[in-house]
């Protein structure tokens, strides 16, 4: 197994910090809106709205997942150089 270099843990240490205090503040906002209510209504169009952007996300991840792997994407930048490689 590979050993972490400084850099690496400095790194490491800091968005976990990062990811902490996220979740803190996240779960503070939502305590402190605890005396209004959402109806129906809005719970299905935070359920909908959630479905989606998870839907588009994954989808044009998707996408382009298997436009690099088809090669499309190196026909579409006439600069770049192709690998020659041997007989």
């Amino acid at each position: 197994m590979r050993s972490l270099s400084t850099g690496q843990i400095v790194l490491l240490v800091v968005l976990s910090a990062i990811l902490v205090l996220t979740g803190v503040w996240a779960v503070s906002v939502w305590g402190a809106s605890s005396g209004v209510e959402m109806g129906k209504h809005g719970w299905i169009a935070l359920g909908l709205g959630t479905f989606f952007s998870l839907l588009i996300g994954c989808g044009l991840m998707a996408l382009m997942f298997f436009s690099s792997r088809s090669g499309h994407d190196e026909a579409a930048d006439p600069f770049r150089h192709r690998e020659r490689r041997g007989p």
